[in-house]
């Protein structure tokens, strides 16, 4: 199983890149992690919200680093199914993490995350926290 990191896994990254996610990294090996562009797009909002040249700088060498996958049909049926289903039991997450989801139960990935809460509703999907 190929492990898709979030966006507070990679931001982790970024900030501490021999850190405990670098470790994790390791230890699975790089072929093993990839990100979403989903991901991607909400860290660069990020550091051009931010306006920091270093932050983005430190970005584009983890973003460059990393597979970064495509959001891709089946996913947008799996959302829509899962968005259903969340919000008729009444327990709805965020759309980008929603997207995110989708596109792991799709491509039978794990989501490494420190948003345990959020990602765990969402039925069937392996959740993984390496910052715990």
């Amino acid at each position: 199983m190929r492990h898709l990191l979030d966006t507070n896994i990679v931001s982790d990254l970024v900030r501490r890149p021999q850190g405990r996610v670098a470790q994790r990294i390791a230890d699975v090996g790089e072929s093993a992690v990839c990100t979403s562009i989903i991901v991607a797009a909400e860290l660069r909002f990020g550091a051009a919200k931010r306006g920091s040249e270093r932050l983005t700088d430190q970005l584009e060498q983890v973003l460059g680093a990393l597979e970064i996958l495509p959001f891709e049909e089946p996913a947008d049926i799996v959302y829509g199914q899962i968005r259903a289903q969340l919000e008729a039991a009444g327990t709805p997450i965020g759309g980008n993490d929603l997207l995110i989801a989708a596109q792991a139960l799709t491509l039978g990935h794990a989501v490494v995350t420190d948003n345990e809460r959020e990602f765990g509703r969402v039925p069937d999907l392996t959740v993984i926290n390496w910052l715990r």
